[in-house]
Parts: C-alpha cells; structure tokens; sequence
C-alpha cells in the first residue's frame, strides 16, 4: 500500500505503475473501471460493497471521496493499494480538496484501465443530473440509489426525466427475486392478469418500479396499498381473469406464495447486502431496456429507451450555485423586514 499526502495527479499515476511492478501487474485482467463517488462519511460502506463486488468482476476501482469545495487551497491525498484490503485487483482512493473536487475527472481519467468499459456508482444521492458530472458521462453504465435521495419516489421520477440508456438504480436490483418469482409463478398458466396490487410504505422506490415492472409487462395500472407496517414492500397481489389470485408476501427472508386452489408455498427472499446488489448490476454493461421500461411506466413517461446512448457534459459550478442561493435568501430576508 502507498500512501500520497497533498500530491498530484501525475504522482498518482507513477505510484499506481510501480505499485503495480511490484505486485507483478494484475491489470492484464481487468474486466472494467469502477468508479465509486462517495462522502468521507461512507467511504468505508462504499470500500466493502466493492470489494465484494471487484471479487466476481476483476476491474480498477477508483474511489472519489470529494470534500470541502469552499476551501482556498486545492489538495490531493491518494491512497494506493494492488492486491490488498480492497480485493484482489487494483485499487486508489481519492481525496479531493477545494476547487479540485469540482474537476475530479483530471484525475481519474488518467487512471481508468486502457480499452475495458467504465462504471461509475454514486453511493449516497447522485447529481439531479448525471450530466453534470462528467464521472457520469464518460461512464458506460451509470448506477444510482434512489433509496438514498430524501424523497426517493421524486428521485426515480428525476432519474426517468434525466434518464440516458446505460442508466441503472439499485433500487431496481433490489427487486430482482421479486420478479423473479412472479414471472416463475406463470410457467404453468397463460392466464391473463387484470388487477395488480402492490402493498409498501409510499415512500418506497422499490414499489414503485415494481408498479411500473408490472404496468410495463401485464399492460395493468397496479395499485399501491400504502402501509405503515412495514419498512419496505410487504406483498404483490395478481387477480387473473380465470378467476385465480396469486399473492406473494414477505415474510423476514421468506416469501409466501399463495395461489388459488394450491397449498401455500415457502420460498427464498433474502435481503442481499449492497456488495451483492453491485455485483449484479456490473454482470451486464449494456443498456437494461427491461429497467427504462419500468422507469418510465412508474414516472408515466415513454420512449426512454429510444433516447440517445451519449451524453454531453454541462458544466455546474455548485459553489456559485449556493452563492447565489444565500443571495436569494439574504435579498427575501431584507425584504421582509
């Protein structure tokens, strides 16, 4: 492990290839580049998940941790390891200082593996849009958590409305054994499905790509049964016109499936951990058509997967945005008095 304090990009990079020497250089087998844009506060939240992630998908991971823009000196610090406590492969954490954040890419695109696919995850709340963030644009895959975001419901309508292909959110990773075990409930019937109920609290983003899964699908407007009862989705309700209902509820890291005129079935519904959920997502580098079509169905928009592949940078300067903000304020504050 190398450790640089207050240092440059330029050193970064000479560290990285002599730490890579020494290790007799892994980067012949990188799958991808995994950017990870995080707070200082989650940098250990973000360091497990990838690593448990870089494990089934050998790539560079490369961890922004951006802080204090408003400081008057800009400064680097960069910690260097190959091989070590963050998986097998290769690893640079960054921290970034000053105006220095706001340009991150100066130093990240130099360290980005030669000829592999890029993905960038934004553990904590992503930018309104992903644009703005050129670690976002020069991604192939981009992923998100709505979760994350203070009103997720709004957040998925934001990710719909901004929405690029190449885009993912693990909120809809997070429902992957649910569909799964939909779907599999219709290998031994063609009946067609003509109410959908979705029971979860109403802030859940998981239900509402579930809604929108389901909308997209079955060409049924699901309802949502909000509940309080639960922290997140309890039970899928489908009513089809043969007369059968099939119901899948949560039960801890159960799942009860009940189907007209059949015993009731116990089957696995585990809440994975984030690593896990990461891992997924870097399984597939091209655009998830199935995820744009839920999208769209839970923010009522369409054609999302028929938008444009690229995406052009526009550049934000967030400090001049809360200038002007307070601006705002101050200038309300003494009208008011």
């Amino acid at each position: 492990m190398i450790s640089l304090w207050d240092t440059t990009g330029n050193e970064v990079v000479k560290a990285l290839a002599a730490e890579r020497r020494s290790a007799g250089g892994v980067a012949s087998g990188m799958a991808l580049s995994l950017i990870v844009v995080v707070d200082e506060k989650r940098v250990r939240e973000a360091e497990v998940a990838a690593t448990i992630a870089s494990a089934a998908h050998p790539c560079r991971l490369l961890v922004v941790v951006r802080s204090d823009i408003e400081r008057d000196r800009n400064r680097l610090d960069a910690e260097i390891v190959v091989g070590g406590r963050l998986g097998p492969g290769e690893a640079v954490v960054t921290r970034m200082y000053g105006r220095l954040a706001l340009h991150a890419e100066s130093v990240v695109l130099p360290l980005l593996v030669p000829d592999v696919p890029v993905v960038t995850w934004w553990h904590g709340e992503p930018p309104a849009e992903i644009a703005t963030d050129f670690l976002g644009v020069v991604a192939d895959r981009r992923i998100t958590d709505a979760a994350q975001a203070a009103d997720p419901i709004e957040a998925l309508r934001q990710r719909a409305r901004d929405y690029a292909p190449g885009d993912t959110d693990l909120a809809w990773t997070r429902i992957t054994l649910w569909r799964t075990l939909v779907a599999g409930a219709f290998d031994t019937t063609a009946a067609e499905v003509t109410e959908a109920t979705v029971v979860a609290p109403r802030t859940d983003p998981t239900a509402a790509l579930m809604r929108g899964w389901l909308a997209a699908r079955l060409g049924v407007e699901p309802r949502w049964e909000h509940t309080d009862e639960h922290p997140r989705m309890h039970e899928v309700q489908l009513r089809c016109a043969n007369g059968d209902e099939l119901t899948l509820t949560r039960d801890d890291s159960m799942a009860v499936f009940r189907r007209t005129g059949q015993e009731d079935r116990l089957l696995p519904l585990v809440r994975r951990p984030l690593g896990d959920e990461l891992a997924e997502e870097l399984r597939r580098l091209d655009a998830d058509q199935v995820y744009a079509e839920a999208l769209g169905a839970a923010a009522g928009l369409t054609g999302l997967e028929e938008r444009p592949v690229q995406r052009v940078h526009v550049w934000k300067d967030p400090a001049e945005a809360q200038r002007a903000e307070a601006g705002v304020t101050a200038h309300t504050g003494t009208a008011q008095a």
